[in-house]
């Protein structure tokens, strides 16, 4: 019986990194008026708090890039662990808006950047030369796996005992969990184990003459086209995980619907991932990027006009398939356009771009609420956006 390759292990290990790193991202909508009641803050403040954990969590991505290519992943993700798992324990017992800012929007940020998306897919990416896509789609499934379970859960146990206790769970979840992978799984890339990567025929070497450096790839236009869209990406992704259930309980939803209705938009997102990694296989990364943004314009025009709770579902539901379909098509697309040898440092700068535009706009989110009592402006800005994203994809050359 032939042996199953060691990179399929990888995918699992990723697929279970994610599932807690994404649950707990994401539950920051479901706490975020539980919080807000506790400490009788506004809604721009707490916003600015996760825009500050977005914003660090962008640029630490640049260094977490740059360690990975020199150093390995097992390293980066230990610290990463232990930094995430700190500071959510710490937020939980946070008192202040000085302690929260710290704890959330600064420590964690830093955890989050070495256990998230990022460096999971690049990880992924260096173990297969073939169907690349389909692994990188399965390792970001847990992902949304982890959003469709945990979510919820947050809700239920913030609807039970509190916020406070339901990010206690969460840091002792990551810290268990991340732990025992790294220890015991993730060895790190394939030659550090003397294997090929999976599907990489005998005498064929990774990394050529035709890799480039960051600085070089900085040279081309199509970087810049590639950031672009990214950017617009991020601020559609963390405006929605951010605000939609805030928004629609504004409308009446019970927050405990509220929450699960964002783990809904998880579990469609994970239909998404599935769908777009063959999908890129078989007819490249573009036009799945670009169909993603045409429904982008859609739904950010449709909740505009339409509210309600057949409103938000519709929207959650198919906005959601759209949600993860740029992670595993952004190191699939950096490696047909600038190689292997950089990917860490080239992936790095792409999502520090990607999750400062979800910074600002989960922040901008909570600013048009403040100033104008709805989402509307927010809602029409994104659509505009979004449209944007379609043209700046088109440009991309997809082969260098």
């Amino acid at each position: 019986m032939k042996r199953l390759h060691y990179a399929w292990c990888i995918v699992l290990a990723s697929f279970l990194v994610l599932f807690f790193n994404s649950g707990a991202r994401y539950a920051f909508g479901v706490v975020f008026k539980p919080i807000i009641a506790e400490f009788g803050w506004q809604r721009g403040p707490l916003s600015g708090i996760f825009a500050i954990n977005m914003a660090v969590f962008a640029l630490a991505l640049l260094l977490v890039g740059k360690l990975y290519d020199k150093y390995g992943p097992r390293g980066v993700l230990l610290v990463s662990t232990l930094l995430l798992s700190g500071g959510f324990v710490g937020t939980s017992q946070a008192k202040s808006f000085g302690s929260f800012l710290f704890f959330y929007g600064v420590l964690s940020a830093f955890g989050f950047a070495g256990t998230a998306v990022p460096l999971v897919s690049t990880l992924v990416s260096k173990w297969f030369e073939s169907k690349k896509g389909l692994a990188v789609s399965l390792a970001l499934s847990g992902g949304s796996l982890g959003q469709f379970v945990l979510v919820p859960a947050v809700g239920l146990l913030t609807e039970a005992l509190g916020w406070r206790e339901a990010f206690l769970f969460l840091g002792g979840a990551v810290l268990v969990v991340n732990l025992t992978l790294v220890l015991w799984v993730i060895k790190g890339d394939p030659h550090q184990m003397g294997i090929a990567p999976y599907g990489r025929k005998e005498g064929v070497r990774s990394g050529s003459s035709g890799d480039l450096t960051l600085g070089q790839a900085l040279r081309t236009p199509s970087l810049w086209f590639f950031m672009a869209m990214m950017f617009i990406c991020g601020g559609g992704d963390f405006f929605s995980t951010t605000h939609l259930v805030p928004m629609a309980t504004d409308y009446g939803m019970p927050p405990v619907e509220a929450s699960t209705l964002l783990g809904w938009y998880g579990l469609m997102s994970l239909l998404g991932l599935l769908v777009a990694g063959p999908v890129s296989d078989a007819m490249g990364c573009r036009v799945p990027i670009m169909v993603t943004f045409a429904i982008r314009v859609a739904m950010f025009l449709f909740l505009y006009l339409f509210k309600g709770t057949l409103g938000f579902y519709t929207f959650g539901l198919v906005f959601g398939f759209t949600h993860f379909v740029t992670a595993p098509l952004t190191p699939v697309l950096a490696t047909k356009m600038y190689g292997t040898v950089n990917l860490g440092a080239v992936t790095g700068l792409i999502n520090t771009v990607h999750f400062l535009g979800g910074s600002l706009m989960a922040y901008l989110g909570g600013v048009f609420f403040d100033a104008f009592g709805n989402y509307q402006g927010a809602l029409f800005l994104m659509a505009l956006l979004s449209g944007i994203a379609i043209l700046s994809t088109y440009f991309i050359k997809e082969v260098s």
